[in-house]
């Protein structure tokens, strides 16, 4: 961590806007563009790889580890955001929606309205 103690929430915003601005960019001298150059399937597959790997940390108990792997993860998830074209607002919206809602009520209510999982 840079020491930055004014870090919060709004980092998510900035890096999303950082990861839409390399679409197009030269995969040679960008690693997002690169992800994008790559298409969708290798985005999903290293968002996947993260997940793993943030999931092993969280069994050994590897608390700094943990935290790094999950900035990992939540960067590849922009990633494929703004490869599908998802703004993090609609995202944001989903969730405000769901606060307050039990998860389980909440996805009863998702299988009854979408066929969901």
């Amino acid at each position: 961590m840079s020491g930055d103690d004014t870090a919060d929430s709004t980092v998510l915003d900035r890096l999303y806007e950082t990861v839409d601005s390399r679409r197009g960019q030269d995969p040679a001298t960008s690693y997002t563009a690169k992800l994008f150059s790559r298409g969708t399937a290798k985005i999903a597959q290293k968002l996947g790889e993260e997940a793993v790997e943030a999931v092993i940390e969280a069994m050994r108990g590897d608390k700094r580890k943990l935290s790094e792997e999950s900035a990992d993860l939540l960067y590849h998830l922009m990633v494929l955001w703004a490869d599908a074209g998802i703004k993090p607002a609609e995202v944001y919206a989903i969730l405000a929606a769901r606060e307050g809602i039990s998860g389980i009520a909440e996805k009863e209510q998702r299988k009854h309205t979408s066929g969901g999982n």
